[in-house]
């Protein structure tokens, strides 16, 4: 499938846009500041979301986001605070939602919502280590298993070693 150009990507945003994401895009908020709007189109303060991750894609550097009153609302909720600098080190997803009324209008625009907490797989979890091993031995490696649940560097290895102790008995 050939790679499609989303119109508003003319317009050449400072900020994160609907024509930035697809699907849901899980990013940790590294910080909000109050800032002006950096297109100088208002001389209005914006909550202006950063992200600990530096790209979208490969060659895509991610934008900071714009933090209009619903999606403010959400991070106060998930955070339990409704101070901006407390949002820190957040877990968000960012998705677009194509229903926004904006002065009279239906548009896409972003949301934010709760992340999904991944699991972690640790030795206690005898289920999950054994299908984790398993994968491990089927596929050389836990690249399956790590897009759908957190494993600790330390674990990974131990894994790793008790495979390999179990394929030389």
């Amino acid at each position: 499938m050939t790679e499609k150009t989303h119109y508003r990507k003319a317009f050449n945003s400072p900020y994160l846009s609907s024509a930035d994401i697809v699907g849901e895009v899980t990013l940790t908020i590294d910080g909000v500041a109050l800032e002006p709007d950096k297109t100088k189109k208002t001389k209005d303060l914006f909550n202006t979301a950063y992200f600990v991750e530096k790209s979208l894609r490969d060659g895509e550097v991610l934008k900071p986001m714009i933090l209009n009153s619903t999606n403010s609302k959400m991070i106060r909720t998930i955070t339990d605070s409704p101070w901006i600098e407390d949002w820190q080190n957040v877990k968000v997803c960012v998705y677009v939602d194509r229903n926004v009324k904006m002065m009279g209008e239906t548009v896409e625009g972003l949301r934010i919502k709760p992340a999904k907490q991944r699991e972690e797989i640790t030795p206690d979890n005898k289920k999950r280590w054994g299908q984790a091993k398993d994968a491990y031995i089927r596929d050389g490696n836990l690249d399956k298993v790590l897009t759908k649940a957190d494993m600790t560097q330390e674990n990974q290895d131990r894994l790793i070693k008790e495979c390999e102790a179990g394929a030389t008995e």
